[in-house]
């Protein structure tokens, strides 16, 4: 598995789950298990099963969020070097050159993206078209729809 960039928000993120998971999550299906056990058979025990299901999730999540954690490499937009061109992190003011609308988006990792919130993957279409380019580009986007245009009116690194 190579490297795969996330921004520093991101990787706070993942750590905080990878955290929860070890020191709240675990503990408490550990518990549960217990407490499932203490019940008597558990060859036909709900409630142990569905304990021990839970934390197989967990304990596979856990092994998940190291690898990926291992393997991240975190960029924070803030230290990059602002020279107005679309990269990793940046956050893009677009505008659709047909209908003059005009939408935000931040190039995230893969893990991080939700367009609801206005991050997009950095594999997405969009970004693709967008990265390297400079405020004041055009952007070609090749969709399902068709093909989009999109000018560049800023580029953030925050």
């Amino acid at each position: 598995m190579g490297k795969f960039p996330i921004t520093r928000v991101g990787a706070d993120l993942l750590k905080a789950e990878l955290h929860r998971l070890k020191t709240v999550d675990r503990p408490a299906v550990i518990t549960a298990i217990a407490e499932a056990r203490a019940h008597g058979d558990i060859s036909e025990n709900a409630e142990y099963d569905a304990a021990r299901e839970k934390q197989g999730f967990i304990e596979g999540r856990i092994l998940e969020l190291e690898a990926k954690l291992a393997n991240a490499q975190v960029i924070d937009p803030a230290l990059l070097e602002d020279d107005g061109r679309v990269v990793f992190g940046t956050t893009v003011e677009l505008m659709d050159t047909t209908s003059s609308g005009s939408v935000t988006y931040q190039i995230v990792g893969e893990d991080e993206a939700d367009i609801k919130a206005g991050k997009i993957s950095y594999s997405s279409p969009i970004a693709k078209a967008l990265i390297g380019k400079f405020s004041g580009d055009v952007a070609e986007v090749r969709a399902p729809g068709g093909v989009k245009e999109y000018e560049i009116v800023d580029v953030r690194y925050e």
